[in-house]
């Protein structure tokens, strides 16, 4: 037996990577977008790898084989532009949202560029051996892989989506795949088909009439080539998917689209002594309530501050809420606190439902524990997700433009009396758990793989090397429909030459019959 296991530790020696030099880049400054990347980095580091990484959030306390490149000031400039109004973002045309979100890569990838410490790194002469980039309207940032002369591994933080699966030539049935950027469930009938046929529609024009021309004019003013962005654009070697099957849709995937849903997820820490006695002599159950790190619940108005408090008096479970101010006048069974760890609440087993907006990271947090969810979800992604649960049977959706004291509270007492809830979504956590290898597992393994391969182009899609109109097959149906217009047309002509012909001969033997008859 001890001479198997040496055998089996030489072999997988083989297929290690030792300490490559790998560039992350999270320009994106959202601290939950950033905090999901630099749990696959920290890991590498720790692994004996070496990393160089372009984020807003550099390290306080250094860490070994670890360098930040600072662009912390874009936090300031997407707190001024977005954070502001993301609770009313979800009333805004989709013109407007579509125009909004484009410009605002273009922003981040421009300013990431002409970052000093960013252009410090371009002119180091520095060499890596791979790029792993979080990808999010930046595809300009894929120009560093060809600086570097290194292959490119893209990081979503949300699930495959028609923002990227471009990128891979992924196939998205509109029948079946619903836009991201809607309320709809994998089940649609014709006319909820129809509406994600548009939806898929317009995203793809927007991304090559409004996206790509501005993301093409970033790459070519910082990245010194002949080539242009598509070039590069379509040799991306991975893209690392934050999604799983528990949570999100089955759905077709190239080889060179990898899911790692719920990578984020740590074994349950020690809570704080106040809160683990709070949660443990909850005896009616606690219910958890946080709106995630961007949005804030302080921002509420305060009638919907009013509708809230006003439903959680009536009931006689405690409330953890996180609320970013204090909350004057909260009834004696809501606890209010500035911060949460989520992950270490969500695994207590009084928490009986977590109330939250649908962040696709705070859904896998749920679905991994086994808490229901009352949803209010804000933006479009948010309802995507809680549209998903509520139609997978563990989630009740109250939208924020509906939310009134009566709908909480029927809500609130469906979770709690209805068994089939918490059934169905401990149903989603095992099969989230049901997993050959641990998600941070499988995305180190595919990294170290791309780096083996020099690029792993073995992976890559040939329908990548088509027109979109030759990979939707459009030119052959159009032949197909001009063969068959030509052939009805001759056939219909046809046919009108001979009834034609037949009537011209009726009808002179009907005048050569009449003369007879004279």
């Amino acid at each position: 037996m001890k001479g198997h296991l040496i055998i089996f530790l030489l072999c997988g020696s083989l297929w290690a990577v030792e300490s490559a030099k790998m560039l992350f880049v999270v320009p994106m400054p959202s601290h939950s977008h950033f905090a999901l990347v630099f749990r696959v980095a920290k890991e590498l580091v720790d692994r004996g790898h070496e990393i160089t990484f372009i984020n807003s959030y550099p390290q306080k306390t250094p860490i070994k084989n670890y360098t930040d490149v600072s662009v912390e000031e874009l936090v300031g400039y997407i707190g001024d532009l977005l954070l502001k109004n993301l609770l009313n973002r979800g009333n805004v045309g989709m013109y407007e949202n579509l125009d909004f979100i484009y410009m605002m890569g273009y922003e981040i990838a421009d300013r990431t560029f002409k970052n000093k410490n960013v252009q410090k790194l371009l002119n180091s002469g520095e060499k890596f051996d791979v790029v792993i980039m979080e990808h999010f309207l930046n595809e300009a940032l894929i120009g560093l892989g060809h600086h570097f002369k290194a292959p490119v591994i893209l990081m979503s933080t949300v699930a495959t989506n028609c923002l990227a699966n471009y990128i891979m030539a992924n196939p998205a049935p509109s029948s079946y795949v619903p836009n991201l950027r809607s309320s709809l469930t994998r089940y649609m009938n014709f006319w909820q088909r129809l509406q994600s046929f548009g939806l898929n529609l317009i995203y793809d024009v927007s991304t090559q009439v409004m996206h790509l021309p501005r993301q093409r004019t970033v790459f070519k003013r910082y990245i010194d080539t002949d080539l242009e962005l598509d070039d590069v654009l379509y040799n991306v070697s991975l893209i690392l998917a934050n999604s799983h099957v528990s949570v999100n849709d089955a759905v077709p995937l190239v080889p060179s689209i990898i899911e790692i849903g719920g990578y984020h997820i740590n074994p349950p820490k020690k809570l704080p002594d106040d809160l683990q006695n709070f949660l443990d002599n909850a005896k009616d159950g606690v219910i958890l309530f946080s709106m995630g790190s961007n949005l804030k619940s302080k921002d509420f108005s305060e009638h919907v501050r009013d509708t809230l408090l006003k439903a959680f008096s009536k009931i006689k479970q405690q409330v953890l809420w996180k609320f970013e101010t204090d909350l004057p006048d909260t009834p004696p069974n809501v606890k209010i606190m500035k911060w949460l760890p989520q992950q270490d609440i969500l695994a207590h087993p009084n928490v009986r439902i977590f109330i939250s907006h649908g962040g696709l990271l705070s859904t896998m947090e749920t679905v991994y524990h086994g808490v229901p969810i009352i949803g209010i979800p804000i933006l479009t992604e948010q309802k995507t997700n809680i549209a998903s649960a509520v139609n997978n049977g563990f989630a009740i959706s109250v939208p924020l433009t509906e939310i009134t004291e009566e709908k909480l509270s029927w809500a609130i007492n469906e979770i709690l009396n209805n068994p089939r809830y918490r059934k169905n979504i401990q149903q989603r956590s095992k099969v989230m758990k049901d997993r050959p290898m641990k998600p941070l597992d499988s995305a180190i393994y595919w990294i170290e793989h791309v780096i083996r391969h020099k690029g792993a182009p073995h992976l890559r899609s040939a329908g990548l090397d088509l027109k979109w109109y030759q990979r939707e097959m459009v030119d052959v149906i159009s032949f197909l429909v001009l063969v068959a217009v030509v052939v009805s047309l001759v056939f219909y002509i046809t046919i009108k030459k001979i009834i034609k012909y037949i009537c011209s001969k009726f009808k002179t033997k009907q005048i050569s019959e009449a003369k007879k008859n004279k």
